[in-house]
């Protein structure tokens, strides 16, 4: 008589003898070299008393404003990766809730001469203003990153690991612009770009250009540029705008142009005023208003639908990156690497997924 087994008993049957189930095949034991994975892995005897010699790294974290909320991310990926490495970290900047360079350059140069400092990172939003920091830590020995703002004349450039949003991501707001004004029906009208060289932040002019290049492109390709009046200044810097009273100046902006159907603003000074101007105009869900950074306000406002998009910089990383980096450098003679942390567009519909673990 035939008989008849269960699949699974026979191949039950066809394992017995076999080691292991899941065995792997091509596992590697030891470099090519002859070292071993597992020591090679392990930090350098030295590292921990580099510069300082105390027995432990301390690295300090710069930024031009730690007063409005932005950075908070940045500081959270910083302490986050120091925990990780066994680091101490310093987090410190401007106290002002808008750009102030001044006062962190301030900050730089007393940290820069404290004895217990073995690494340093620091914004640089003033094109020009950082070379006397970097000539006087390098000349201590103490390695430099710098991180969210861009100066590609820093001295030593070359040497220096960068991590920050290329500007060329603000073309992504343009972008989405132009779809919302499809998406709303809104066939003419005027696109305003508000904001203020005076602050000195190149990062924000370069964002502004790109978001004016993308909104013209995308509404030249759709055959409807003709329609609509784009507007950045006669830089394609952005319309200047008082950066002391921002909201009354955009507000004034509106009312100056009295067809206004699109906006863009560059920075956490603008943003949050371009949402007020847009709720006190009359203007929530009417026009399509995009801003930078994902700050509480910028949250709130996408919530109530006066901003209609927001790109976030991933500031965690510009933050947890440069700390890595400067690690890395100290402990593995690693040279500087830079990280492009692009950008994240949130809107009405996604912000709730924002900030979950303070990474915004």
């Amino acid at each position: 008589m035939r008989r008849t087994f269960p699949l699974a008993a026979c191949a039950a049957g066809l394992l017995i003898g076999v080691p292991s189930a899941f065995a792997q095949s091509g596992g590697v034991e030891k470099a090519v070299g002859g070292y071993s994975f597992e020591e090679a892995a392990k930090e350098a005897p030295t590292t921990k008393d580099f510069h300082s010699a105390d027995g432990h790294l301390t690295f300090a974290i710069v930024t031009h404003t730690a007063g409005n909320g932005f950075f908070d991310p940045v500081y959270v990926g910083a302490t986050a990766a120091g925990n990780l490495i066994g680091a101490k970290i310093l987090l410190l900047g401007s106290e002002s809730p808008t750009d102030d360079p001044a006062r962190e350059i301030e900050i730089l140069n007393q940290i820069v001469q404290d004895p217990t400092i073995d690494g340093l990172i620091m914004t640089t939003p003033q094109v020009g203003a950082y070379n006397d920091i970097v000539k006087a830590a390098e000349a201590k020995g103490i390695p430099v990153a710098t991180t969210n703002s861009f100066d590609g004349t820093i001295l030593d450039r070359s040497g220096i690991s960068h991590t920050g949003q290329d500007a060329s991501a603000a073309a992504i707001a343009g972008e989405a612009l132009v779809k919302c004004l499809a998406d709303k029906g809104i066939e003419k009208g005027s696109i305003v770009l508000p904001s203020s060289t005076a602050m000195g932040n190149i990062e924000v002019n370069n964002r502004v250009t790109s978001a004016f290049n993308a909104i013209v492109k995308g509404l030249k390709a759709a055959g409807k540029l003709d329609a609509f009046k784009v507007d950045a200044g006669p830089e394609n810097t952005g319309i200047d705008t008082n950066p002391n009273d921002p909201v009354n100046g955009i507000v004034t902006l509106f009312e100056s142009r009295g067809d206004v159907v699109g906006a863009f603003a560059g920075n956490n000074v603008f943003t949050p005023a371009l949402a007020k101007a847009v709720a006190q105009t009359g203007k929530t869900g009417k026009i399509c208003a995009y801003g930078f950074d994902l700050g509480p306000a910028q949250q709130d406002a996408l919530k109530s639908g006066d901003l209609t998009g927001a790109l976030g910089q991933q500031p965690f990383l510009q933050g947890f990156y440069p700390v890595m980096q400067l690690y890395l450098q100290i402990d593995r003679g690693i040279a500087a690497a830079n990280l492009d942390t692009r950008a994240q567009l949130v809107t009405q519909e996604t912000v709730g997924k924002v900030g979950k673990r303070f990474e915004n």
